[in-house]
């Protein structure tokens, strides 16, 4: 970190050189400009003002600005006799050897003074920037210090991490400039003297010459230039709308553009605009042409942030076709959020790769305009976050963490200081339990916090009436696409184009041509080779497979039908992404990969690790590989266009596709920018044909509330969680609380059986039942609901470590039976108390693997398998196929099977050769470790609120042994006395 951190404090110095030095333009703050809490920044000044003052002591202007107004000539004329007398005085006292450093110090105090604080609400206009006289002295001092001035060492310690990397790979374009701030202390002196006009120097040396006639010189000149020194700080000081500026802030604040510095006077005024674009600065502008390419906005774009709902911060909900570019609506308004209001923002996406892609576009903003980018991902994230006292933090998470935030916020009080939601995929609210996440989320949101705007975007809404009612959301939709995307079927040899004014829906468009042999036929049925070869190598093309087998075996049978001058297109690029793939994993390489990548096609699906995964989609973001053979997982994941995208079968493994999915299939077609048209071509057997038809012509799915459908993970977890955050206390405040979710919008429609009050009342006495929560009064009446409930120790503990709900009596009965024979002669025992459940319930094992990995057991790990009810014998049968008379839970099972996965990953540390030795995905095994390092976090929570509330029994039980009896000699006495 100290090496990156002086990488970055160098390049710091070097983005300042070519920026303006306010420093030489405003005077210092007078002790009561400082503001609460600038105590400590002070204190810093002055140290780093002490270090410099033998380098500014000696120095003395000879030059003063005189391209402003001279509002003291006059009163110089008049008032030589009174106001130049003083300046005599002063400059003979300031001859004097024992006052000559004393009035050196005070100089370079003032020129060392406070310069930016431009976090501050209190800043000047440009006019007063331009009007400021500065004389040659501050001007050289400015120079010097604009070359040689680094930020404190501790300065970026607090940064993020994403944005520290931003530092880090951006080192290539300042690389040529680095080498000169590293001299810049040892040069310091030289600098300044070289800087200094030839005069100057000078009139310096001759200060000592014993000549009467150059001292008279010397000293009409000092006189003459202290004077103009004077008028030019009464001069600034007059002017001036008593700025106050901090050194050290400036420094903390690099490459904020001066725009917002002088904008920041309108937001003391009580207003939001910043500046011309969209209220923000035009450096905003400047940044997304610098980092983007976007010169320009859609029609649509302009209209949606200039929207009546929008400027009155109202929640808002708008939709439109994949690419249609609703990501940079979204990124202008939380930055209208966090430099204009000041206040933080949380930005909710589906997926760790969108939250990581998010992140490293987003962070060279952060840097530039002085906000923190921090990743809530995977296991990343800090709860509660860091409280910012200055920079405000764009949170980008997902939907999990997002949820995890937002309750540590409300936990902490702090909720109010989230100024702005924003929700990319806002259908995902329909699907399944990561949507009743997201539901808890918004809904918690909208009851703790009303100032808090919600944004929420997606390309696949129908039912949006009960989205706008749950979100209190104005709407915005339009069908603007940058590039046309043309919607094709193929149906043996006959491509045929979607026609929504045909009479079937569409509309014969041309017969493939491509001479086939009977080999080819045999093997590609479907003529894919056909269709991508009309596409690739120039442009780019996706083919959406249903399984992720089917992936590896298209890419393969691809490129063996690829004619050699595939080879030849970026060999020697194709030949580095190999070289790559083998240094992120060890020097292995799938043998698939291997086979493909040299003619630019490639498979991307789960079974990739991460950084695989990485290395791929940055090849064919550059277009050194062409073609991509993918599951349906892309379409939602991060931004892969293509010339053309192909669905290989409508099916999602054995599943139908559906129309959500198919739109957001074919939104990949057509790049904005690079591409004049878009393809999409679907596959389909005659068998299947009616229903695609139906698939191209019906509307959007409507989108539902889980909340109460994924009980434990839904309306429980939300239960525990009103009461731990005491949101909502007793049964009325939680009636009315699921009111105002999406579950409480559509009641009507999921609820036949039971009303929502019933619903309510039954989940509470569950949890009671469970032993989650307590009633605040000992009768156990059905009346008794009406008062309130607090959560138990196991409540606590189980909303504390974000269990799932269906497993927290399983993990408190796994651990208090480990805590009576926990085996520490190996770690497997622990490393099975961590293993998740959610994955053992979905595992299936290769019983022979099992067997053979249950034979080399050690005796301490066997005998963690006897504790479990495992024994050799058993797995033995399940392999060989015998029926078993024993019972035995399939989940300890399946757990102590994932636990052999994880024990070998830990003792052998490669990914690649524990995939080998239990036939599983690499991508599989890396998803296990991170749900195991996530576990393992949740049960260490989980473990310290139990060891917490025994603690404090503990101290309670202590307290009361030391407790004197009433009836101890001297306790009645003492007691009247009082």
């Amino acid at each position: 970190m100290n090496e990156g951190g002086s990488r970055i404090r160098r390049r710091v110095a070097v983005r300042k050189r070519n920026r303006p030095s306010l420093e030489s333009i405003f005077a210092s703050p007078t002790a009561a400009d400082l503001q609460p809490g600038d105590e400590e920044e002070e204190d810093e000044e002055e140290m780093m003002a002490g270090s410099r003052r033998k380098k500014t002591a000696d120095v003395q202007p000879v030059e003063n600005n005189d391209s402003e107004e001279d509002m003291f000539g006059d009163y110089d004329s008049f008032a030589e006799n009174s106001f130049l007398a003083h300046v005599d005085d002063l400059e003979q006292y300031m001859q004097l050897p024992e006052h000559r450093r004393h009035a050196s110090d005070l100089a370079s105090d003032d020129l060392c003074s406070e310069s930016d604080k431009h976090n501050k609400l209190s800043v000047t206009t440009i006019d007063n920037f331009t009007e400021l006289k500065m004389d040659e002295h501050t001007k050289n001092q400015s120079r010097q210090e604009d070359v040689c001035i680094e930020p404190e060492p501790d300065l970026l310690y607090d940064i993020p991490s994403s944005q520290v990397l931003y530092f880090e790979n951006s080192s290539s374009d300042l690389g040529d400039q680095s080498t000169k701030e590293r001299d810049c202390n040892s040069s310091s002196h030289k600098t300044v003297n070289e800087e200094l006009p030839q005069n100057s120097i000078e009139q310096h040396q001759q200060t000592d010459d014993p000549s009467s006639k150059v001292r008279t010189s010397s000293e009409e000149n000092r006189r003459k230039s202290l004077k103009e020194h004077l008028k030019s700080a009464m001069t600034g000081n007059a002017k001036a709308q008593t700025p106050i500026f901090s050194k050290t802030k400036q420094l903390k604040e690099t490459l904020l553009s001066e725009e917002i510095n002088v904008a920041k006077k309108t937001i003391e005024s009580s207003s939001d605009d910043l500046g011309p674009f969209y209220s923000l600065p035009s450096k905003v502008r400047d940044l997304y042409v610098q980092f983007k390419g976007i010169g320009k906005l859609y029609e649509w774009q302009h209209t949606c942030l200039t929207l009546n709902s929008v400027q009155e911060r109202k929640n808002l909900i708008y939709s439109l076709p994949t690419s249609g570019g609703k990501t940079l609506v979204a990124e202008i308004l939380m930055l209208q959020e966090l430099l204009c209001r000041r206040r933080d923002v949380l930005m909710i996406l589906p997926y760790v790769a969108i939250v990581q892609e998010k992140i490293s576009g987003l962070s060279s903003f952060g840097i530039e305009l002085g906000f923190f980018v921090e990743e809530y991902a995977g296991s990343k994230g800090k709860f509660p976050p860091i409280k910012r006292r200055e920079k405000k933090s764009l949170y980008i998470a997902t939907i999990e963490k997002g949820h995890s935030l937002v309750n540590s916020l409300i936990e902490t009080g702090r909720i109010g200081s989230l100024g702005l939601v924003v929700v990319d995929e806002l259908h995902m609210i329909g699907e399944g339990s990561r949507g009743a996440i997201l539901e808890m989320t918004l809904a918690k949101v909208l009851y703790t916090s009303k100032a808090t705007q919600i944004i929420g975007m997606s390309a696949t809404l129908n039912n949006v009436e009960d989205l706008q009612e749950f979100l209190q959301a104005e709407y915005y939709t339009s069908q603007f696409r940058p590039v046309e995307l043309k919607e094709y079927l193929k149906i043996n040899d006959v491509i045929y184009e979607v026609d929504s004014k045909a009479e079937n829906g569409m509309t014969f468009s041309r017969l493939l041509n491509y001479k086939y042999s009977d080999t080819l036929k045999k093997m590609d049925p479907d003529h894919l080779v056909a269709l991508v070869t009309e596409v690739i190598p120039n442009y780019s093309c996706l083919v959406f497979c249903p399984t992720k087998k089917n992936c590896e075996n298209v890419a393969e049978m691809i490129c063996k039908f690829l004619s050699k001058e595939y080879l030849k297109h970026r060999e020697e690029e194709k030949h580095e992404v190999i070289k790559n793939l083998k240094n992120v994993s060890s020097g292995n390489l799938c043998p698939v990969l291997k086979r493909t990548i040299p003619f630019g096609v490639a498979y991307h699906h789960s079974g990739l690790t991460s950084d695989e995964r990485k290395l791929l989609e940055e090849a064919y973001s550059t277009g050194v590989l062409c073609l991509f053979t993918c599951t349906s997982t892309l379409a939602a994941g991060v931004n892969l266009p293509a010339r053309r995208v192909i669905l290989r079968a409508p099916y999602v493994a054995k599943e139908f596709l559906k129309r959500n999915q198919y739109k957001q299939m074919i939104g990949r077609a057509g790049r904005a920018g690079i591409d004049s048209i878009g393809e999409s071509i679907l596959i389909l057997q005659e068998k299947d044909k009616q229903q695609v038809l139906e698939l191209i012509s019906r509307p959007l799915e409507n989108c539902y509330s889980h909340l109460v459908q994924e009980f434990t993970k839904g309306i429980q977890t939300l239960f525990l969680s009103l009461i731990g955050l005491k949101i909502a206390t007793n049964l009325d405040d939680i009636y009315h609380f699921m009111n105002g979710t999406f579950f409480g919008v559509q009641q009507k429609i999921l609820l036949k059986e039971k009303s929502l009050w019933e619903i309510t009342v039954e989940s509470l006495r569950y949890l009671t039942e469970k032993g989650l929560l307590q009633k605040d009064t000992t009768d156990k009446s059905e009346e008794d609901f009406q008062h309130g409930f607090h959560i138990t120790k196991l409540g606590r503990a189980s909303f504390k470590g974000t269990i799932d709900l269906a497993y927290c009596d399983v993990l408190y009965r796994d651990l208090k039976k480990g805590l009576e024979g926990l085996v520490l002669e190996s770690l497997l025992h622990l490393i099975y108390l961590t293993t998740p459940y959610d994955m053992a319930s979905q595992c299936d094992p290769d019983w022979m693997i099992y067997f053979r990995q249950f034979s080399q057991l050690s005796p301490a790990e066997q005998n963690v398998a006897a504790l479990l009810g495992v024994s050799e014998n058993f797995i033995g049968k399940k392999a060989s196929g015998q029926a078993i008379k024993k019972k035995v839970d399939k989940d300890i099972v399946n757990r102590l099977y994932l636990s052999f996965v994880l024990y070998a990953l830990l003792k052998e540390t490669n990914i690649w050769s524990v995939s080998e030795k239990f036939n599983m995905p690499r991508g599989y095994i890396q998803s296990l470790l991170t749900g195991a390092a996530t576990f393992s976090s949740c049960v260490l929570h989980f473990c310290e609120m139990l060891l917490h509330e025994k603690a404090e029994a503990l101290q309670e039980e202590v307290e009361e042994l030391l407790r004197l009896p009433s009836d101890f000699p001297g306790i009645t006495s003492s007691t009247e006395k009082a």
